[in-house]
């Protein structure tokens, strides 16, 4: 609805509720939750926030469909459609800022962020009803429309639980490290070169490049063995995180909610030490560089390992294998260690 097809003021509603609505997805984005004094109740949080994003889903549909076609509505009709839809993100915030942290952080944190994108999405949709000209109903704002279903549908798979929250955590975890550890083996496996895709050599055969600086010294894929070795025990430091925490993790307790906060604040710092690992792997190798983030690496797993053999995730068939890659970290970073000490 540009302004020359803005039927008098019907545009300042609009405008309004978007100021709106982002001053409401900022505080989301960045404010607390509301502590809770008494039991919480997750099952009717659930309950009661899926009846709000589909409020809000609704309304979207009847905002959108009220500006796809000639005629505009009336601005008493334009006012009570913003008002409407206004109501709906208002109740969406409010029953987020029901769930306190003591339910974990991990959670609220993706609930947190499935909010904020329904709330992008409404506003994406009103700028595009404000900005499009009253033609028919455009592609952009059928896309914008969507949008805000498709966020809205992502509450169906949110997790329900600091449990649930952590697994989606490792998952993703999981996922990472696996690429960033099959990059390192693809690259060792295919050539003497890892650059040899990306710089160009030579057309004329007169001047092959012969720059050993993009090239793995003996030394070098000496060192590279060990520090795989340190980022295979973090992938199954995780692949085995994850069975622990389905069989034995707890969210009903205080002090095991905290638990499963502390083990994914620690799992998604592993993917970055080992992307930092990786790129001082490549050539030319700065030995000082792989060694500090070697240490890093092994430091940060023997924490978490720590951290698991501590909590309640943690029983007996569990602390063989936390014994087992703490031994691992403990040999590849020694090992690693007295690799680059050794002249080339």
């Amino acid at each position: 609805m540009s302004a020359d097809n803005s039927d008098g003021n019907l545009s300042v509603p609009l405008r309004n509720v978007l100021n709106s609505i982002q001053c409401i997805r900022d505080r989301v984005r960045d404010g607390e939750s509301n502590e809770s004094d008494g039991a919480f109740n997750l099952s009717n949080f659930w309950d009661t926030l899926n009846q709000a994003v589909k409020a809000v889903s609704q309304e979207a549909t009847k905002l959108s469909l009220a500006f796809s076609r000639p005629p505009l509505p009336s601005l008493q009709d334009g006012e009570t459609l913003s008002e409407s839809i206004l109501k709906s993100v208002l109740t969406l915030s409010t029953v987020y800022y029901w769930l306190p942290k003591s339910q974990g952080v991990v959670l609220r944190r993706q609930v947190r962020d499935a909010t904020v994108e329904v709330l992008e999405g409404v506003i994406q949709l009103l700028e595009v009803i404000l900005s499009s000209p009253l033609q028919s109903l455009t592609q952009e704002q059928l896309t914008s429309t969507g949008g805000v279903w498709s966020a809205c549908d992502r509450f169906v798979q949110l997790p329900r639980d600091n449990k649930a929250a952590l697994l989606v955590v490792l998952t993703a975890q999981i996922g990472v490290v696996k690429d960033a550890i099959e990059e390192i083996d693809q690259a060792l496996s295919e050539a003497q070169d890892p650059f040899n895709d990306v710089l160009d050599d030579d057309q004329d055969g007169d001047n092959p490049r012969g720059n050993q600086d993009t090239y793995w010294s003996e030394k070098d894929r000496r060192v590279i063995g060990p520090c795989q070795g340190l980022m295979k025990a973090a992938a199954a430091c995780l692949r085995k995180l994850t069975p622990a925490v389905k069989a034995n993790g707890d969210f009903r307790e205080a002090q095991n909610v905290a638990q499963l906060d502390d083990l994914a604040d620690i799992s998604v710092k592993i993917s970055p030490g080992i992307d930092d690992l990786a790129l001082c792997l490549y050539p030319p190798m700065d030995y000082s560089g792989v060694e500090n983030n070697v240490c890093k690496l092994a430091a940060l797993l023997k924490k978490l390992l720590e951290m698991i053999r501590f909590s309640h995730v943690c029983g007996e068939s569990e602390l063989t294998w936390v014994q087992f890659l703490d031994g691992a970290v403990d040999h590849n970073l020694q090992k690693a260690k007295d690799l680059i000490a050794q002249d080339g």
